[in-house]
């Protein structure tokens, strides 16, 4: 193979630096025999706050809390080692439910209500409709990346570093550790506005207190059982929608008894887009991408997770499938519903009046004896699963941080059971500011926690595609063949370049919102702030960044982009070989089988 263009390392520095395999991973480990631990309950919890050993990271006994040795360990060949033993201990299934569950929480089961109000249905589901095709290209790009760089400690997040630019790392982690950081009172907000349907007369903070301990403790116990903990609510949560989506489909057609039939009443009357005229309708479409934005956020989790896997490169590709689902029968259905059930004019939806409802299923859901209260009680729940990982996200997101570009012992400080203590607690005092959910003006900062965070996110989507697009063209300088990877992206480098142009149209469109708000042609400091000052925070720490570092280059240079320390070549006649097998095992298996392989 042809080294002459690598900037990075000679043949010797190459075979070194890189890993080659000529199989999907099948090796196994061996689980140590269990001791005879007589310490006490108490004694133990409190041993767990001790520093972690460093060989620590070398046992293999497979349980659940050493999830969070993947995230915690170093870049070392010992850590890596131990990694990749550990990461089987999660199961398919829980992949399969946390991918779909993450994607389902306030933005979709309650901020839409908000966009609905604001655009009405058809900008809901345009902007639905663009978000998730770049949300599709974006999972294919960084699906490539995290197979070729699945010992990164730190995941794409490291990548960002070394594909794209320091800087840019550096702005887009913090932005990306602020959106969890925002997610936690976020959530905790949102389920007090939930408890509102049932009784207004208890100060929203008492619910807020008990879900706020509720998570702490979750947390302060590591990650035993949270894989477990996850695969329950999101299958409560995938129940919900399609339950949703069937009495939905049911009430529109008027088979709801007592209930006329609506079909497409509303779309004609308020009407599909609210606005006295095309500028104000076209801002309602700009609105709307933050609030689709914010829906999908946590998507990528699935693609971290296809890590924990044995056959990571299986879990993808069915994960990418599983996506499409998830596109089209939950997020997309909804949209549809809610815009054929609730008008944008009703004044319960988010946002609509001082005692507005939180979610639009509830609305829509009103007339029905018991449901909405089952279907509240879901909500709640669900609510309190993103919060939950969001402040388990956001203490792991920080220390990656801290590991990057601020390694002190005492932030980066990790404990036996893998907790990131310092980070654990700096996201435990920001979610602090949940408590002001008592308060007069809780809508309105609900929605600036809600506009932080959704652009927050649009930034790592947008450096997943910047990575992919640089990893290409690294790749072909160095004349090096796609057939050393074991997947590549459906949507290839041009996806990679929707992605980004998306992206840049959303931040466009959202700037031109924030600083001439609908129905308005005057500028307005307050409303640009409350919803661009994400925007903002990235800008500071980019040329922060770069005057203290003084680098001015805004990308790294192809011919400097390092393709080599801890890159996985693998085989690509294995590859091919075992996709045979695997196809013919599904052709000699029982109908039931391969219809299974078909759909999922």
């Amino acid at each position: 193979m042809s080294l002459e263009k690598s900037p990075v390392s000679s043949n010797t520095d190459y075979i070194d630096n890189l890993k080659i395999e000529t199989t999907i991973d099948e090796s196994s480990y061996s689980i140590p025999e269990e001791k005879n631990n007589k310490t006490s309950f108490f004694q133990n919890f409190k041993d767990s706050f001790k520093k972690a050993d460093d060989d620590q990271y070398l046992d293999l006994s497979p349980n659940s809390s050493q999830l969070e040795t993947t995230i915690s360990a170093n870049g070392n060949d010992e850590n890596r080692k131990s990694k990749n033993q550990l990461l089987r201990n999660v199961k398919p299934r829980h992949l399969f439910m946390v991918g779909i569950g993450t994607g389902v929480g306030t933005g979709m089961l309650i901020s839409t209500g908000s966009a609905l109000r604001q655009a009405g249905p058809a900008n809901l589901l345009i902007a639905f409709c663009i978000v998730s095709s770049f949300i599709f290209t974006t999972y294919n790009s960084i699906a490539e990346l995290a197979v070729v760089y699945k010992d990164l400690s730190g995941s794409y997040n490291d990548m960002f570093k070394f594909l794209v630019d320091p800087g840019f790392a550096f702005a887009t982690n913090f932005v990306y550790a602020l959106n969890w950081l925002c997610v936690l009172p976020f959530e905790l907000v949102a389920s007090s506005l939930l408890i509102r349907y049932w009784t207004t007369s208890v100060n929203p903070d008492v619910f807020v207190a008990c879900f706020y301990v509720l998570l702490m403790s979750i947390n302060m116990f590591g990650g035993q059982g949270y894989a477990e903990f996850e695969f329950l609510i999101s299958s409560i949560k995938l129940t919900a929608i399609v339950s949703f989506s069937i009495f939905a489909l049911i009430k529109d057609v008027g088979g709801v008894k007592g209930e006329p039939y609506i079909g497409g009443k509303y779309w004609r009357d308020p009407g599909a887009f609210r606005g006295d005229n095309g500028i104000n309708r076209f801002k309602g479409l700009c609105a709307c991408f933050a609030f689709a934005g914010l829906s999908y956020g946590g998507f990528e989790a699935a693609v971290l997770l296809s890590s924990v896997v044995e056959r990571p490169v299986a879990a993808l590709k069915k994960g990418r499938k599983m996506l499409l689902y998830r596109i089209f029968v939950i997020y997309i259905s909804l949209v549809i519903f809610i815009g054929l059930l609730v008008p944008h004019t009703s004044n319960k939806l988010l946002g609509g009046s001082a005692d507005s409802d939180a979610s639009p299923l509830i609305i829509a859901a009103s007339n029905v004896k018991v449901y909405p209260h089952i279907l509240n009680a879901v909500l709640v729940l669900a609510v309190l699963s993103v919060a939950n990982n969001a402040l388990y996200s956001a203490s792991r997101v920080l220390h990656s941080m801290f590991s990057q570009f601020y390694p002190h012992p005492k932030l980066t400080y990790v404990d036996r059971r893998g907790r990131p203590l310092a980070c654990l607690i700096i996201a435990a005092v920001f979610g602090l500011l949940c408590f002001l959910a008592a308060a007069s003006f809780r809508v309105t900062f609900f929605n600036w926690l809600l506009s932080i965070a959704s652009l927050s996110i649009l930034f790592t989507y947008a450096g997943m595609n910047l990575a992919h697009i640089r990893f290409r063209k690294a790749m072909k300088y160095n004349n090096r063949s796609l057939n050393e990877l074991a997947f590549i992206a459906k949507t290839g480098v041009w996806g990679s370049y929707w992605g980004v142009g998306i992206i840049i149209f959303i931040f466009i469109a959202q700037f031109w919102v924030a600083l001439f708000p609908i129905g308005t042609a005057k500028a307005d400091a307050n409303n640009f702030f409350q919803n661009y000052l994400c925007v903002v925070a990235w800008l500071i720490c980019y040329i922060g960044y770069k005057l203290y570092k003084r680098e001015w280059k805004i990308f790294i240079p192809v011919e400097q982009i390092d393709i080599v320390s801890d890159r996985i070549i693998y085989d690509n006649s294995a590859i091919v070989e075992e996709e045979e097998e695997m196809n013919l095992r599904i052709k000699n298996a029982g109908y039931l089988k391969r219809i299974q392989h078909f759909w999922c």
